[in-house]
């Protein structure tokens, strides 16, 4: 391993990751944007109804796409390198799978519509559900198409058509709709309209890039090796659903449409944390997977160590904002009437902070190839996190839900990192990155000892702006730089254009000296 193979994959997945972060703030604004307004402009239970449609057919996408999103990204990377003349009928098998399962899944959610509706004691799901289920066939291909994209190293189709378009779409409809003075059902069919347009849109724009070419083409053995390949990643997907759903589907059972409601107000925000972890996730997957080709687990480990630290990094003021000031933060965004769900917001932060704090583990061993270790995982924690909520929603109400997921969270990470450091010695654990985990871990406490009490949205920004300078200087004075993180710094400056970067990086030399 060398120095530069390490920095220069960083520096490629820095740039596609800064395309994909802006993409997926992009698409979080416009999302939390439709969630705000359907959430004031309709009642509490009409909003849970909608979360409750949203979850089932969330799961049911999995299901649907056959883990093929995790999989071709890695499958087509293989295939580039080892047998480039049938990536063709790689993805044209794909395509006709998903094709096939999207109709039939649509059918039996249509017909089983009711069923489900009765199990959840809500009637408006019926209708939402139908509706919704038209879905499927787009949502499952425009998936599959942009995970052909992520195979090709590629991120511009992830940006455009899946964070930009549909919620933009979504939005501009539901706008329509309450000028128009629509009913809430229109909301439904509002939905399945922006999925639409969006594949269109794809459809063209891939025609027209050349990205690649669809033939009417199937080969029995790649459909084989490919769904071997991929059932373990969907039906580790449908556990991860179980694990992160659990909580809002238990809810509507033992309480009530509106609980879910309040408490949909707090889960969007604890899944921003992951907003970073994500977007490393598009790129991090053919580049890692080209060096795990060519059996460089060590510069694999040394990727994966300095991604970890810099995902910790940049999520940290987010993460601090929900944890020292849950009630301004849902307050601000979603009104007074969903601040109860404040300490389920608290609670939430934690869990997937710590999935932040351990790094794309999950991904690493899809990369290894070893699928079955992430599924083993997701079954422990789905077990686990079905078994506390059946125990703590009855007693602690949005608050016990909120827990469960995140004991959830903690075992489900603890154990990929456990077989991934098993299989290839990798961990995040750098000496440098644990003591910027000490550092954070003091000044939190310390904010949190001097400024007890919650403010207005300026009390909270000015607070994390002295968290963060703070911070900042004491990771200089710690010398806890490494010179990876000099050069991915130097990467983005030249990217992105960012004015105060090259006085910053000055900066940091000064007080830092390499002598490795």
């Amino acid at each position: 391993m060398t120095k530069s193979e390490v920095s220069q994959a960083l520096q490629r997945i820095a740039r596609g990751t800064g395309i994909v972060f802006i993409g997926t703030v992009i698409s979080m604004f416009f999302g939390f944007l439709n969630r705000a307004i359907i959430a004031r402009y309709f009642s509490t239970s009409e909003y849970g109804t909608f979360n409750l449609a949203l979850t089932v057919l969330s799961v049911v996408l999995v299901i649907v796409t056959l883990g093929f999103q995790n999989s071709l990204p890695r499958e087509i990377a293989f295939y580039k390198k080892r047998k480039p003349s049938r990536i063709k009928e790689l993805i044209s098998t794909a395509m006709i799978i998903v094709t096939l399962n999207s109709v039939v899944w649509m059918t039996i959610l249509i017909l089983g519509a009711e069923g489900i509706s009765r199990i959840f004691n809500e009637d408006g799901l019926n209708l939402a559900l139908k509706i919704m289920a038209f879905t499927l066939p787009f949502s499952a291909l425009t998936t599959t198409v942009i995970s052909v994209s992520h195979g090709f190293g590629r991120v511009r189709e992830k940006v455009y058509f899946q964070n930009i378009a549909p919620p933009v779409a979504f939005l501009i409809l539901i706008l329509v709709g309450i000028l128009m003075k629509f009913p809430f059902t229109y909301v439904f069919f509002a939905y399945v309209l922006s999925q639409t347009v969006t594949f269109l849109a794809l459809s063209i724009d891939v025609r027209k890039v050349k990205l690649f070419e669809f033939r009417f083409l199937i080969s029995l053995k790649i459909a084989k090796d490919l769904i071997n390949f991929s059932i373990p990643l969907m039906l580790t997907g449908i556990l991860g659903f179980i694990m992160n759903w659990t909580d809002t589907l238990m809810l509507g059972y033992y309480i009530s449409s509106e609980v879910v409601g309040i408490y949909s107000a707090a889960t969007p925000l604890a899944r921003l944390i992951t907003i970073v972890l994500a977007s490393t996730s598009t790129i991090y997957t053919p580049i890692v997977t080209t060096l795990y080709a060519e059996e460089k687990t060590e510069a694999m480990r040394r990727v994966y160590q300095i991604l970890t630290k810099w995902t910790f990094l940049i999520t940290l003021p987010l993460f601090s904002a929900m944890l020292l000031f849950p009630e301004t933060i849902i307050s601000s965004l979603f009104g007074n009437r969903y601040v109860p769900a404040a300490l389920a917001l608290q609670i939430l932060s934690l869990g997937f902070m710590f999935h932040t704090f351990l790094g794309l583990n999950g991904l690493s061993l899809i990369v290894i190839g070893d699928t079955n270790a992430n599924l083993i995982s997701n079954i422990f924690a789905a077990v686990f996190n079905i078994v506390l909520n059946i125990i703590l929603i009855p007693v602690y109400g949005l608050d016990g839900a909120a827990l469960a997921t995140t004991i959830s969270y903690f075992i489900v990470n603890i154990l990929k990192s456990y077989w991934l450091y098993k299989k290839t010695g990798i961990h995040p654990f750098s000496r440098n990155y644990m003591k910027s985990l000490i550092i954070s871990i003091v000044l939190l406490g310390l904010i949190k000892i001097l400024y007890p009490k919650t403010g207005d949205i300026l009390h909270v920004f000015f607070t994390l702006l002295l968290f963060m300078g703070s911070y900042f200087i004491l990771i200089l004075l710690s010398r806890s730089v490494d010179i990876e993180d000099i050069e991915l710094m130097k990467t983005i400056e030249k990217k992105f254009h960012i004015p105060f970067l090259g006085k910053l990086l000055r900066l940091i030399e000064r007080f830092v000296s390499f002598t490795n």
